[in-house]
């Protein structure tokens, strides 16, 4: 099982006990909350997320060991718990793990259906970025060597 797999896995089960929408709304506002201060100098027009209605910015870079580090920030709460459930999965892993590995958690967890089409396409949105940054650290990894 890969450290992605491993995360979703940790993900669902810390949303299992939560049966109403509600609570777990409240949840996601949570670890909104939780997220690291947003460095100001990442706030920059490349780093705003295409297709969120509200203002969200990722940015990420590879650290020493090749894993992914991504800094994620919104205005919205619920779409910052969002962004801190991707960061919770796909932060510090490697590239191709992110291309390989499908976001199971966000069917599992019942995203897809309980989202409104706005936040459910911001999230999906917030996902291809991830996407796109695994992409191209991947090839910078793979000419590198």
């Amino acid at each position: 099982m890969s450290l992605i797999q491993d995360r979703q896995s940790q993900v669902i089960q810390d949303f299992s006990s939560l049966n109403q929408w509600e609570d777990r709304y409240k949840k996601i506002i949570e670890l909104g909350k939780a997220l690291p201060p947003f460095p100001e100098e990442l706030r920059t027009e490349q780093n705003i997320v295409k297709g969120c209605q509200s203002q969200v910015w990722l940015s990420a870079q590879l650290d020493n060991q090749g894993n992914m580090v991504i800094h994620g920030d919104s205005d919205a709460l619920i779409v910052k718990g969002l962004v801190a459930l991707l960061l919770k999965v796909y932060s510090g892993t490697p590239p191709a793990e992110v291309l390989a590995t499908p976001p199971e958690f966000l069917r599992a967890l019942g995203f897809e259906g309980n989202l409104s089409p706005s936040r459910a396409n911001g999230l999906h949105s917030m996902l291809k970025q991830i996407k796109m940054y695994a992409t191209a650290f991947d090839y910078l990894l793979k000419t590198k060597k």
